[in-house]
């Protein structure tokens, strides 16, 4: 489950800058918002929630961590879409951003019970 979610954030660096880029030359920074959450929650979250996976794969290994996975890379993208729209002044689709909140929310609600529950410190020797 960690190299999948290292492998993932790296999908959503490369939307992030790409996002960043469009508006540093197009000089129309709407997107801002969407821009810093694919970076937060895409590139940073799932890159540290991997390494932790990795570090302790008893963590990577649960049920926790697939559910984790799944509900966090469906509602970002929902979210994110969700909200473009909305920041350009289309409400049509904020039941997306709603949803995918949500969905966001509670993956990283199932993150934190994971790291609770099974990050342990190794047994010394």
């Amino acid at each position: 489950m960690g190299v999948r979610l290292i492998k993932i954030s790296v999908i959503y660096f490369l939307i992030g800058v790409g996002i960043g880029y469009y508006m540093s030359t197009a000089h129309a920074y709407n997107l801002t918002p969407v821009h810093a959450h694919v970076n937060l929650l895409g590139w940073t979250a799932l890159t540290l929630a991997g390494i932790i996976y990795i570090l302790f794969p008893a963590a990577g290994k649960t049920k926790l961590a697939t559910w984790h996975f799944w509900l966090h890379n469906i509602g970002l993208p929902l979210m994110m879409v969700g909200l473009a729209f909305v920041v350009y002044g289309n409400e049509s689709l904020l039941i997306l951003t709603i949803i995918g909140a949500n969905l966001t929310t509670l993956a990283i609600v199932l993150f934190v019970i994971n790291v609770l529950k099974n990050v342990k410190q190794p047994e010394s020797e």
